[in-house]
């Protein structure tokens, strides 16, 4: 039973997610706040809801699942999985700071917005340098990292992972549409160029 409220839990969150970052409800919200207001607002609001509705999944999952060990990875091995994963948190850190994090976590809108700006929004840019020339997606190569590499793989961390890794995907997918309709060219031109998710590895996610 704790399994499929774990699963409830996260679908729901995918769903709510997936939703709140579809244009056609973007479009919806923009026309009941106007511009100025959406622009200022709705980033910021979009991410406390998305963390706001990712704490019953925490909570399931170090609750609810069963806890039973599948793997354990002996030392030294295990120091090099934790290194990896030490790599993973530094990874996504700094891709977050490449793509300006306040303006990522819908901070800089809001001051904007207080500030008297006529638009909050600030105009998107296109990165590619850094750890966008190693992959894509960094933010889920990096995350992948993370929840992969753990040493001590319990039954419910892998259905997390399992779950969390389709997710990664899917959302990969929706991603590349909305920058090519941005950047035209230029993102496709670095589609060809670059590894979706895995370095070296040219995995298309946007064909």
């Amino acid at each position: 039973m704790g399994t499929l409220w774990f699963l409830l839990a996260f679908l729901f969150w995918a769903l709510l997610h997936s939703v709140t970052a579809a244009r056609p409800f973007k479009a919806w919200v923009r026309r009941r706040v106007g511009e100025r207001a959406y622009a200022g607002f709705y980033r910021f609001f979009y991410n406390v809801v998305a963390v706001i509705s990712f704490l019953p999944v925490l909570y399931l999952l170090a609750t609810t699942l069963p806890g039973t060990i599948l793997w354990r990875v002996p030392r030294p091995v295990s120091f090099a999985f934790l290194l990896v994963q030490g790599i993973g948190l530094i990874g996504l850190l700094v891709s977050v700071w490449q793509t300006d994090i306040w303006r990522f976590a819908g901070v800089r809108q809001v001051v904007r917005y207080l500030n008297g700006e006529p638009d909050p929004e600030p105009p998107a840019t296109f990165v590619r340098n850094g750890t966008y020339a190693l992959v894509r997606h960094p933010l889920y190569f990096f995350s992948m990292l993370v929840i992969w590499f753990t040493p001590v793989m319990a039954l419910n961390t892998l259905i997390f992972n399992v779950l969390a890794t389709v997710y990664f995907y899917v959302g990969a997918l929706h991603e590349e549409r909305r920058l090519a309709a941005t950047f035209g060219e230029r993102y496709r031109r670095y589609q060809e160029e670059v590894p979706a998710f895995i370095p070296l590895w040219r995995l298309e996610t946007g064909k």
